[in-house]
């Protein structure tokens, strides 16, 4: 076992009680003797027990400043996903109180990922996570704990695991972590990734470090000392770090702007710590006075913070033998959130931050959340997330001089809707430092920008999805189509699809168009075909998305006609025995042994789904109802010896194309106990699977709890099967059975 891995929490209580925090350490050592208990046996890839890796993660979040209950859902964090069997989330809450029942079970859901499209997968994860920070911010501070662990011990894991994690981390959480302030643990996540997906670029720059810092070693001493100098002479109360610039900070610049590494002019940065802004500008004067500054290389993120909270000043200057050095100037408490961000300010006991401020502060979390339910396009939201959490920022400002924040290469249509959506929506031109300017002009740092609006206004082009760079923009322009437009977009919409139609190949008439457009909203989660063109019209899934669906319905509906083979009359009575084969099957993938030719429904009394055993009962004048073989109606009907020549039988086709795409309707029965959430839990969760929610209904039971009938959307038993398993997760769930109507 490795020197720094443990199993007990000695060394968690010592880092607790230095950081002269008042925890419930009681409560704290009761939740690392539960996860013992729990992972007892358990093992890691390294071979170390299992219950080292979350005394590790709890130790990383203690570093942060966090309350108790995130100590105690760190030391909980994996126990619903690996010991399912030994306990769950109404055991944690019993036990630990529901913030950690809530903190866990927002950590569980990040990683209970049960999909099988990779991209669909990654879309997911980042839903998830931007979810659970909507509802608790502390959900995402312990899951980069976790993950910053398990960087530092993936060294046990296989070649590709080690690269799929290291590129989950530099595309997703590390970026996470920069938008969060938290640039600790931002720095060593890169780092860490750098390191498993480059390693010989990492060795380099590394190399490179030590031997340019080896060679400095002076410099850096003498700047320290003048500077300590200058600042006492001053009666100013300061701090002096020194810093040195990543090893992924240096490799990215190098590859990014095909700098050398002489060429890297901030490798070396004096941190100056003081008491007061007041104290920052008097010390950037002194800086000034002693070495000369370069030009265009004075940043002021004090005045104008970054979104991520984080305010400085940054100046770079000439020292010793012209060797240029950063010096960064802040406060002890703009340090503390430079260094730990977001998770600075959770200040829950003392009540320093309000919940209303810590929401203003998260606000570009609900942005991306609205985003994302305004497109079903995934493409889209990558494209989203990426521009709004991984670009850089560029501050531009009102004619009033309020600062507002862009994504680097974001338009002047961007900055009006980033003020209000009526702004945006009413825009007809735009101002910079007063010359007119068009509305696909980029704004740069410091610039004044004016947007020249009018109530004649139609509202804003359809061209400008093309134009806007920000989700947030985007989304605001679907929105106002959406709700303005719609039957303009059903026809844009409609027009689009019937276009790809036509290029298929084979010509349909308007009841298969119907068909097919139908089908193919339904498969999508669309109610109605207008939906569906409504959504395609103003842009919130684009055609190509849709394709793959209406080719696989064009393909079922629009077949080839065959020519039917001429045969002799035959006599009416000789039909069925001429005719007659062993076997049919219907358009509805079901096979029904001795009939020919007959229509086939499905009963909805059981709504069977294809997996099911199913038996088919001959109606008068209806065709063949298909149900369930232990369908209520059908035990009750072969009771009676008048009715037993009227069933025959019947099964799904196995493989056929449309028990793997149709999809059919499920009758679910939820035994819950009552509570205000608990419609709202099953409704998201239906949501977050893309089940389709065609009817509910609610019946109160005598004894606290109450029965949820619920029709969904299905594509079989196995899917019907995944959907309950979601469901029987939620807290208030207790049981689950099939519906019968």
């Amino acid at each position: 076992m490795s020197a720094d891995v443990h199993t007990d929490i000695s060394r968690l209580l010592e880092i607790l009680e230095a950081t002269g925090n008042h925890y419930n350490l009681e409560k704290i050592k009761k939740a690392y003797e539960y996860a013992a208990l729990l992972h007892e046996g358990q093992l890691r890839k390294s071979g170390d027990a299992y219950i080292s890796h979350p005394i590790a993660v709890a130790e990383i979040v203690a570093t942060l400043g966090l309350d108790s209950d995130s100590i105690c859902a760190a030391l909980l964090h994996d126990t619903v996903e690996d010991c399912g069997e030994k306990t769950d989330l109404r055991e944690i809450e019993k036990r630990f109180g529901a913030d950690v029942a809530v903190l866990v079970d927002g950590l569980t859901k990040i990683v209970m990922l049960q999909v099988e499209d990779k991209e669909e997968a990654h879309i997911e994860t980042l839903r998830k996570m931007l979810l659970a920070m909507s509802r608790d911010v502390r959900v995402i501070f312990i899951k980069l704990c976790d993950r910053l662990h398990n960087m530092r011990t993936l060294s046990a894991k296989s070649d590709q695991k080690q690269r799929t994690t290291a590129l989950e981390t530099m595309h997703v959480y590390a970026p996470l972590a920069h938008r969060l302030g938290m640039q600790r643990i931002k720095q060593e996540l890169e780092n860490l990734g750098l390191r498993y997906l480059d390693p010989y670029g990492y060795a380099e720059v590394q190399a490179d470090i030590e031997k340019k810092y080896g060679q400095h070693t002076d410099f850096v001493e003498h700047i320290r000392t003048e500077v300590d100098r200058k600042m006492r002479e001053n009666n100013i109360p300061f701090t002096l770090e020194g810093r040195i610039k990543s090893v992924y900070s240096i490799y990215k610049k190098m590859y990014n702007q095909n700098k050398s590494f002489d060429e890297i002019y901030d490798f070396y940065a004096l941190r100056i710590i003081v008491d007061t802004e007041l104290e920052c500008y008097t010390a950037l004067g002194l800086i000034h006075e002693m070495y000369h500054s370069m030009p265009g290389r004075f940043k002021d993120y004090i005045s104008t913070p970054k979104p991520n909270l984080y305010r400085s000043l940054h100046t770079t200057v000439i020292g010793r033998y012209g060797i240029p050095f950063e010096v960064q100037i802040r406060t002890r408490e703009m340090h503390e959130i430079a260094e730990y961000g977001i998770a600075a300010h959770w200040k829950y006991k003392s009540g320093e931050k309000s919940k209303e401020d810590m929401d203003k502060k998260l606000a570009w979390v609900s942005r991306l959340i609205e985003n994302e339910e305004e497109t079903h396009d995934p493409d889209e939201f990558i494209h989203a997330f990426k521009t709004d959490i991984f670009q850089d920022e560029t501050f531009v400002f009102t004619p009033k001089g309020d600062v507002i924040t862009l994504a680097r290469g974001a338009t002047v249509i961007d900055f009006a809707y980033a003020i209000h959506s009526a702004v945006g929506n009413k825009m007809v031109g735009a101002k910079i430092n007063g010359m007119i300017v068009p509305i696909d002009r980029v704004p740069q740092n410091g610039e004044i920008v004016e947007i020249i609006t009018s109530g004649s206004s139609k509202g804003p082009s359809r061209d400008w999805l093309n134009i806007v760079k920000t989700g947030e923009a985007r989304s605001k322009i679907r929105q106002w189509f959406k709700k303005e437009k719609r039957p303009e977009n059903i026809q844009v919409g409609k027009a689009a699809l019937e276009l790809e139609l036509k290029k298929m190949g084979r010509a349909t008439n308007e009841a298969q168009r119907q068909e097919i457009f139908g089908a193919t909203a339904q498969r999508m989660g669309y109610a109605s075909a207008d939906d569906l063109f409504n959504t395609v019209g103003y842009g919130g899934v684009t055609v190509s998305k849709v394709l793959t669906r209406l080719r696989e319905e064009f393909e079922r509906v629009a077949k080839p006609e065959e020519s039917a083979p001429q045969t002799a009359p035959v006599e009416a009575a000789d039909i069925r025995v001429a005719q007659k084969p062993r076997h049919m099957r219907s358009n509805s993938g079901i096979v029904v042994d001795g009939e020919h030719g007959c229509q086939v429904k499905f009963a909805k009394c059981c709504n069977p789904l294809p997996g099911d055993n199913v038996i088919g009962f001959i109606t008068k004048g209806f065709g063949i109802s298909i149900h369930k073989v232990d369908c209520p109606n059908v035990v009750e009907g072969m009771k009676h010896l008048e009715n037993a020549d009227r069933f025959v039988e019947a099964h799904w086709e196995k493989g056929g194309k449309e028990e793997q795409t149709s999809v059919y309707e499920a009758l679910v029965q939820v035994y819950a106990y009552s509570s205000l959430t608990i419609l709202a839990e099953i409704t998201m969760a239906l949501a977050d699977m893309k089940v389709l929610l065609l009817q509910i209904n609610t019946q109160k039971k005598n004894d606290g709890r109450m029965v949820i009938n619920l029709k969904i959307s299905c594509k079989n038993v196995d899917h019907y099967h995944s959907i309950v398993s979601r469901l029987k997760g939620l807290r208030d769930v207790t049981d689950i059975e099939r519906g019968y109507s």
